[in-house]
């Protein structure tokens, strides 16, 4: 790879990790390894570096890439103006550090006709430089060299002054002054639009109405709402300096003494900041502060995403999915263990129909019919009242059902369903049904594996993350992305039950290879073993590398297949059980034997004690599920409105969102409450995520309702868990 060394050099230095480390990463990124793949197979090469570490190391190593890109281009432009001399090729050889490389390319870069580009073409650069070395007893006298036709001493002197002014703008030093005043002093202040001052979409950014605060200071939420304010012209954002100072500070760089030059100069100096440095700066910092917010709004979602997706699976049960509705009515679905939909219809128990004993004789026959084990409720419109609904009708089962027969009951979360029930991925799963029975059965499937339903929906429709349509959506796609394999290979996935969207995020896979497994499953049956992957078309030996480990197959006749030692590891682990005179499937059933093994024995140079280590767990518990058992949960029966809400109340509730200002909370009310960071805890916390996580059963005490705004404040001080 170009630039292996530097590239090196560079990110270790900023990332704190060893020279080693960071090269062969980027040689293993380079050959095409995924980062889920490097930092669970690649541990001896890495170092032991994890999944967060690789990935930023990826981002670096991908922005270091378009620096050189840039540095290609800006190289040619100079070179083609006949300006590039061996001290400038150096600097900008040197040079990797995007702002820096902008300012030295900023004298040469083609811009549109200036000011100063006038003055020049009218022969008035060699006038500027007399102005800026201050000798001269008489700025008239020395400006009277330079009339000619159409131009007066005024003129001249005028023009003289804007190519001063260019130089001033675009001087490293200058810049640089300007960029530590931004960063040191610099105010963001926020007004709203008198006329907009009184509509109803502007009441939720009247905290914002007459805001000021150090920009260093404003976190990433509050720029992301004043920017979303004022892109929906409520509000008008700027950032502020002490104007009067920094000139002075630019001044003594150019002005020396005092005289008719001086005072033309230091005009010239104030000029540039004010006309051209201040807005270019005010430009870079405005991107530079939103691309801050962008990223940790992004990151903020990016954990959210992942523990939905690592939520809690009910496992292979057979379900039955409730889209709750009043005047439409509940959707219900019958789904068997893998999923599969086997029955669906609508009843009517609320009002206005308030068909509820015609309702209950249908759920109850359907429990009974379709051998039902658990059911799952939507968390939207209704969805408190379907649950009491059927909580009356696991009661009043007829024998020899009774009491609801074990049926287990949970609320899932609704969000994304309707998007997925009207997306190409479910028409061609349920070409004949309509979008209400799709979104039932997303309920249902949610409930069995939340991963793998979850990966049909694009993930900024799952409404966990914070500004998340108004931060970059290239840079959002991206992190979501890496979350989302992150999250289907640390579960790992069944090769013969995954759908294609599910394999789609493998290791080493994507559409093509997952739709090819899929299609083959269909021509041939289930897969047997791992190296049938080998028979797939397009699926070559480096796919195979990358995905094998990920990839599950229960009852295989190698029960090395239903884990996550890698097929390139199999012939360790035979030669483990070869030693203890037992078979492979002895070692995983028989602590006795494991415990036999001195795994300092099987260090080769391929394999070392990071990757045997790994085994060992592995062997302990094959194919174990790194995600939660799931919870049981129930609202407080007393409370079912926003009216019924006092200070003081203490809640049962379900985190339903975090950001990096607090945690939501549904407490049942169809309106969700905030419990502000400084809310969370009885200590000072920085990171909510340290506090709680999503879909956290918590308890919650009421400390402030707002009805006109809808809001709840909520706090978790002192509150047992």
């Amino acid at each position: 790879m170009e630039h292996l060394k530097i590239f090196t050099q560079l990110i270790a230095s900023e990332l704190h990790l060893s020279e080693h480390a960071v090269e062969n990463t980027l040689k293993l990124l380079d050959e095409g390894c995924t980062i889920p793949f490097i930092s669970r197979y690649r541990k001896e090469r890495t170092g032991g570096l994890d999944e967060v570490q690789i990935t930023a190391i990826s981002d670096r190593k991908e922005r270091l890439q378009e620096i050189a890109k840039r540095k290609e281009t800006i190289t040619k432009t100079i070179t083609e103006q006949q300006k590039m001399t061996p001290e400038l090729q150096k600097r900008i050889s040197d040079c990797w550090e995007l702002t820096t490389l902008e300012d030295i390319y900023l004298p040469y870069k083609p811009k549109r006709r200036t000011r100063a580009q006038v003055a020049r073409e009218q022969g008035l650069e060699p006038l500027a430089t007399i102005l800026l070395m201050q000798r001269e007893a008489s700025s008239q006298k020395a400006a009277q060299r330079f009339v000619r036709d159409g131009l007066s001493v005024a003129d001249c002197l005028k023009g003289a002054q804007d190519i001063i002014a260019e130089q001033v703008s675009e001087d490293e030093r200058s810049r640089n002054q300007v960029r530590s005043a931004f960063r040191r002093e610099a105010f963001i202040e926020s007004k709203v639009v008198k006329a907009k001052k009184d509509t109803d979409e502007a009441q939720k950014y009247s905290d914002y109405f007459e805001w000021e605060e150090p920009l260093k200071r404003c976190s990433s939420h509050r720029l992301l709402a004043m920017m979303r304010g004022q892109s929906e012209g409520i509000l008008r954002i700027s950032l502020t300096i002490d104007d009067d100072e920094v000139v002075q500070r630019l001044q003594r760089n150019y002005v020396r003494g005092n005289g008719p030059c001086q005072r033309l100069v230091g005009e010239a100096v104030e000029d540039g900041y004010k006309r051209l440095l201040l807005p270019s700066i005010e430009t870079e910092f405005t991107n530079l502060s939103k691309e801050k917010a962008d990223e940790e709004a992004i990151r903020v979602f990016a954990e959210n995403l992942r523990q939905l997706l690592l939520s809690a699976p009910l496992g292979q049960k057979r379900v039955m999915g409730i889209d709750p509705g009043f005047r439409t009515g509940c959707k219900v679905v019958c789904l068997d263990a893998q999923g599969n939909l086997l029955y669906h219809e609508a009843i009517f128990p609320h009002p206005p129909v308030n068909h509820r004993a015609q309702a209950t004789i249908h759920i109850q026959q359907m429990l009974k019919n379709y051998h039902i084990e658990a059911i799952a409720i939507g968390n939207g419109t209704a969805s408190r009242e379907t649950k009491e609904f059927v909580e009356d009708c696991l009661k009043s089962l007829p024998s020899p059902l009774g009491e609801g027969s074990g049926v287990r009951l949970f609320v899932v979360s609704e969000d994304g369903a309707s998007v997925y029930s009207a997306s190409k991925v479910a028409r061609d799963e349920f070409p004949d049904e309509d979008v209400t029975v799709r979104g039932a059965v997303s309920i249902g499937r949610r409930l069995m594996d939340p991963l793998a339903e979850l990966v049909k929906i694009d993930p900024k429709s799952i409404g966990v993350g914070q500004y998340q349509h108004d931060v970059d959506q290239t840079l959002l796609k991206h992190s979501l992305d890496q979350t989302v394999e992150s999250c289907v290979n640390l579960v790992g996935v069944n090769l013969n039950t995954a759908s294609k969207h599910l394999l789609t995020y493998v290791s080493g896979l994507g559409p093509v290879l997952a739709q090819n497994i899929v299609d083959y499953r269909k021509e041939n049956g289930a897969f047997t073993s791992r190296a049938q992957l080998k028979k797939v078309p397009r699926l070559g030996p480096a796919a195979y590398q990358q995905c094998a480990g990920f990839l599950r197959i229960p009852n295989a006749k190698n029960p090395l297949d239903n884990s996550a030692v890698h097929p390139e590891s199999y012939g360790v682990v035979e030669q483990m059980a070869k030693d203890c005179h037992c078979t492979v499937a002895d070692l995983i059933s028989q602590p006795d034997k494991r415990a036999q093994i001195d795994i300092k024995r099987y260090v080769t140079q391929e394999i070392g004690l990071p990757t045997l280590t790994d085994i060992m767990h592995e062997l302990e518990k094959p194919g174990r599920d790194p995600r939660e058992q799931i919870e049981e949960f129930e609202f407080d029966a007393s409370v079912q409105t926003i009216d019924d809400l006092r200070e003081g109340m203490e809640l049962p509730g379900i985190v339903t969102n975090i950001t990096n200002f607090g945690a939501f909370v549904d407490i049942g009310v169809h309106q969700d409450g905030l419990v502000h960071v400084s809310q969370l805890a009885d200590r000072y916390v920085t990171d909510p995520t340290q506090v709680v996580r999503l879909h956290q059963h918590v308890r919650v005490r009421v400390i402030g309702i707002d009805l006109r705004r809808q809001r709840i404040s909520l706090s978790m001080k002192g509150m047992k868990k």
